[in-house]
Order: structure tokens, then sequence, then C-alpha cells
């Protein structure tokens, strides 16, 4: 491996980290914001429906209400049939009386329906309720987590962010700046391993000479597709010599003259 790299190549495993930690802490928002939807929604269902009971109440109260007035004004005029005197006034009556009846026969067949009305509400509103306390419970639990999760990423973010600055001091400038003007036109990293051949930035097969002369790690040299700069991580091959052989005869003959 190039020298000269080694110390980026640490500096980007730490950008790296920290590019995955910044984007974490993006997305937490966004998590956040996913348990809490269904918790307002859960909310809003219950508020709506407990409000709805509410009002049916008060409505069949109304009824009742009115149901006592009529019930007490056609109890007056019943006490007064023995008063008239005349049959037409007797059968006028009669009918005004049984207005009354149908009157009042229709606001309680009203109050029956709001009962009715009240007690599908009720236990709608229950429902909503039991629903509404697992949710609360699910969003607690996640913001929770999330707010160790955002404490965790920010500590180890200021950490990293230290080293950063550390590790940028020990890179030749020239270097650095080229490091950075790669990493900023690829949105991602200016380094690339060569693996089984392949440049690990753009997965492109590179020409043999080339990865010959970055394994032999005497200048630094890019991928021609991505630009990327390119190392090798393990051993510079060593070429070996073959050793000169001897003949068999020439040996044998050695050995008998000693």
């Amino acid at each position: 491996m190039n020298y000269n790299l080694s110390p980026l190549i640490e500096l980007q495993k730490l950008d790296l980290r920290i590019a995955e930690i910044k984007d974490q802490r993006r997305k937490i928002p966004e998590r956040l914001q996913a348990v809490d939807v269904p918790l307002r929604e859960a909310q809003q269902l219950y508020q709506q429906t407990s409000a709805s009971v509410d009002m049916l109440s008060k409505e069949r109260r109304s009824y009742e209400q009115d149901l006592e007035v009529h019930e007490a004004h056609t109890g007056k005029m019943k006490s007064r049939l023995s008063e008239l005197k005349s049959n037409k006034e007797y059968q006028a009556h009669l009918f005004e009386i049984d207005v009354a009846k149908k009157k009042q026969g229709d606001i309680e067949e009203k109050i029956l329906l709001c009962m009715e009305k009240v007690e599908q509400l009720q236990r709608a509103a229950k429902d909503a309720q039991e629903k509404l306390s697992a949710i609360e419970k699910t969003f607690t639990q996640e913001k929770q987590a999330l707010d160790e999760l955002e404490h965790r990423l920010s500590t180890e973010l200021a950490d990293l962010e230290a080293q950063q600055q550390v590790r940028s001091a020990h890179v030749e400038k020239g270097l650095l700046s080229r490091y950075h003007s790669i990493k900023a036109s690829r949105k991602d990293y200016a380094l690339a391993e060569i693996k089984e051949g392949i440049c690990a930035g753009c997965r492109l097969q590179l020409p043999p000479q080339l990865i010959s002369e970055v394994k032999r790690a005497h200048d630094l040299h890019t991928c021609p597709y991505c630009r990327r700069m390119l190392y090798w991580d393990g051993q510079i091959p060593v070429e070996s010599t073959p050793s000169p052989n001897l003949d068999k005869t020439s040996i044998l003959e050695i050995g008998e003259s000693v």
C-alpha cells in the first residue's frame, strides 16, 4: 500500500462513519413522525367519539325535559275533562289530548334513539380509548429509544469529528485538497480499493498494468472510469529470481572428487 494513502484511508473511514451518523440523525424526525401520525389519528378519533357522546347525551336530556313538560301538560288536560259540560267541547278536548299523546310518543321515540346511539358511541369511545392507550405506549417507547439513539449518535459524532481534525492534520495539504475535491465530485468517497482486479468504487474491471502499478505503490493512481484514487490493501508481490539449474552429472562428479 502507498504509505501516502494510509492516513487518507483512515480519514475516509472516519468520513464515511460521520456521513452515516448524520444520515441516521436526519432520519430520526421522520421515524418519530411515523409513530406520531397514528397517535394523532387515535387522539382525534377518541376526541370526536367522546364529543359525539356528549352531544347526544345533551340532546337526550333536552328531549327528557320536553317529555316532562308534555307529560305535565297532558295530565292537566286530562284533569279538565270532568269540567267540560258539552259533548262538543269534550270531543275537542279529547282530540287535543290525543295530539299531545302523539307528540309525547314522538319525544319518547327520539329519547330511545338517542339512548341507542349513545350506547353505540360509548362502546366506540371505549375502543378508541383502548387503542389510544396502546398507541401512546408504543409512541413513548419509540420516542425514548430515538432520544437515546440521538444522544448516542451525537456523542459519537463529536468524537469522530475531533479525530477527523487530527487525521486531516497528518495528511499533506495538496493530497488532502485532492481528496476533498474527488469526494465532493463523487458525492461519497474518494479512495477505492482494488478487489479481484475491480475498482470497488465503480465496479469496473481495471487494466492489469494499472493494477500492477498500484500494487508497487510507487506513485498515486486513479481509476480511469470514476477518477477515484486507487489503493491495494495487500502485500507487495516479490519477484522471485530463478535459481540456476545444476546438471546432475556435474553434481555427481563434484561429489566423487570430494
